[in-house]
């Protein structure tokens, strides 16, 4: 059930197996052997990579089904351990884990020091894809979720804003944050006020990248972009060094001590974030202490 959700989510082979630690040639064989005895061919070759084809689809539904029940078992009988050991899949964004997990973890193997915790590192909307089918445990989220109908408990807030460097000429248009103001930031800025400036963006794919674009949509703004497929860091990466405005959350200023940080009109643009369990699914005692860890050290 692994090989065959791997080929389908890498949509190539040869990244499956690499992934898989495993030759090519022997995912190649085994693929070859479930088609033979299912009758049916699952992949479609395409020139830059494979595509399931409708019997495949059925085995990848299949697969996910099976892969979670597997995980249901081995959570119920790893808490008859009684956090004494196993496992525990935890799903973040790539760039807010990077400053907001390490702490986590540390608290949480301090406490727990025969649980390992699994990474998986995306976007939240397929974090939330990844909790409906039961293939991690638990994801730090942004709410409200798109998906998940239950309950998600709310952490903590986070704020998109403007990376820059104190040397850019768009400092000259920013003001100080009035006393009433949501947001935590010292500085905002007028988003007219920028119209003029070499925005540097994230991909359409990424909350980042699509909340920027409706910023601009909001306030009527025609951006000036020659880069609008940079990954998160390096986009803040090239903002903190003037070379133009990003976007970013606030929670990245610790990696960033030199740079400006602009919160978008006088109230911000504030998130709440929120960790979330798989939902319909046994809970393991492992991911409800991760859980609790969180909520914990996110709070503070």
């Amino acid at each position: 059930m692994n090989y065959i959700t791997a080929i389908a989510e890498e949509g190539s082979i040869s990244k499956a197996s690499e992934r898989l630690f495993m030759a090519q040639s022997g995912l190649s064989q085994f693929l070859a052997r479930l088609e033979h005895e299912t009758g049916a061919r699952l992949f479609v070759r395409t020139s830059t990579g494979v595509r399931p084809t409708e019997a495949g689809r059925l085995m990848i539904e299949y697969a996910y089904r099976e892969l979670s029940e597997y995980h249901r078992v081995r959570d119920q009988i790893q808490d008859v351990n009684n956090l004494e050991g196993g496992r525990v899949i935890a799903g973040i964004s790539t760039f807010r884990g990077t400053f907001l997990m390490p702490p986590v973890l540390e608290e949480f193997g301090r406490k727990y020091p025969e649980i390992h915790v699994i990474i998986v590192e995306a976007n939240s909307m397929a974090l939330e894809e990844m909790l409906r089918n039961g293939t991690i445990d638990i994801a730090l989220i942004i709410l409200p979720a798109k998906t998940l109908k239950h309950k998600i408990v709310t952490v903590m807030q986070d704020e998109i804003c403007i990376i820059t460097n104190s040397n850019h000429p768009v400092m000259k248009f920013a003001k100080p944050s009035p006393p009433h103001s949501k947001s935590r930031i010292e500085k905002y800025i007028n988003l007219k006020d920028t119209a003029g400036f070499e925005f540097l963006l994230s991909d359409y794919d990424t909350i980042l990248g699509r909340e920027s674009r409706r910023i601009f949509r909001e306030h009527d703004i025609i951006p000036k972009v020659y880069n609008e497929k940079l990954s998160a860091f390096f986009a803040a990466s090239m903002g903190a060094a003037g070379l133009g405005l990003s976007f970013t959350y606030h929670c990245a200023r610790r990696a960033y001590p030199n740079a400006e940080f602009l919160s978008l009109g006088e109230e911000g643009t504030i998130i709440d974030l929120g960790v979330s369990l798989a939902p319909g699914r046994y809970n393991s005692k492992a991911a409800i202490a991760l859980k609790e860890t969180m909520i914990d050290v996110l709070a503070r």
